[in-house]
């Protein structure tokens, strides 16, 4: 039988025959779907957060592993996270067959090489305190299959998203997270329905990840890297309202501290310098709260 990813979907089984609107007003119908297979796998999401943040806590990384659509969905998931969370480069890491080359044309052959993903993970200096995610809708990708079985072999903490259940993926990891998002709008097309679940997924596990390791206060995102305009002004805006501050004075206060917002929001609840305020948060692990109660 074929993976439910590979099958028809009677219900857009005219969409080349309909009018524009209809063929849009079809593929929004299976996307409304796609949050309520998320939903159901809350509690194995859950599950793959608290291990991934016990990992990070003890100096492990996480990487995701895939390819095609699941690959470069990994990559972008774990390049949002340091300027988001002003963590470092390396702690989450996307890792796709056919290398970054196959972030913008298709490396699909790539996929079929089981020991290729092992071996990609091998050279990242993979270590049995680590987290690896496989990502890989249809469940059976060689590649990814690889890269988890090394993994857990090693002593990793190892999960999946997949959209396909009691695929080979699943089978080969600790958890496995499992979104049954049905056969796409057209057939096959994973990118479509199975990467907008992926998405989802990787967005709930990175975020929350990060707040459980005190990089989020309240909802703000208390360890922003101001690496733009866009950014510094949202910085301003958190550091203003973190503080009371008006704005000249957040101004003046985010410039001494070096544009750093982590540095601001410290020195100026806790009444020290910037050269304090670095001590403390390189001290707990740059957590703002930590560190303003190492100083009170």
């Amino acid at each position: 039988m074929l993976p439910v990813t590979e099958q028809e979907n009677p219900k857009t089984a005219e969409i080349d025959r309909v009018s524009t609107l209809e063929a849009l007003r079809l593929i929004n119908d299976e996307d409304k779907t796609v949050a309520d297979a998320v939903e159901r796998v809350l509690p194995e999401i859950a599950a793959t957060v608290d291990k991934i943040v016990e990992r990070l806590q003890n100096g492990g990384r996480l990487f995701y592993v895939g390819t095609g659509t699941s690959g470069r969905l990994g990559v972008l998931d774990a390049s949002e996270i340091p300027p988001t969370f002003g963590v470092s480069y390396d702690l989450i890491q996307g890792v796709i067959a056919g290398g970054y080359d196959a972030l913008y044309k298709a490396t699909e052959s790539s996929e079929d090489n089981r020991e290729a993903g092992a071996e990609d993970l091998r050279t990242r200096g993979l270590t049995s305190i680590d987290a690896v995610i496989g990502i890989a809708a249809s469940g059976r990708t060689p590649y990814t299959i690889g890269a988890v079985e090394f993994a857990r072999e090693l002593g990793c903490f190892t999960a999946c998203i997949t959209c396909v259940p009691e695929s080979a993926i699943t089978e080969a990891v600790d958890v496995p997270i499992v979104p049954v998002v049905g056969p796409e709008a057209i057939t096959g097309s994973t990118r479509m329905k199975a990467g907008t679940a992926q998405k989802m997924v990787l967005n709930m596990i990175s975020t929350v990840t990060m707040i459980r390791l005190g990089y989020v206060k309240g909802n703000r995102m208390t360890n922003l890297r101001s690496s733009n305009e866009k950014l510094k002004d949202r910085s301003l805006r958190i550091l203003m309202a973190e503080t009371g501050l008006d704005m000249p004075t957040a101004n003046f206060l985010i410039s001494e501290a070096g544009d750093d917002l982590r540095v601001a929001i410290v020195m100026q609840k806790c009444s020290v310098d910037r050269n304090a305020a670095e001590a403390a948060l390189r001290n707990n692990g740059f957590v703002v709260e930590r560190a303003i109660a190492q100083l009170k």
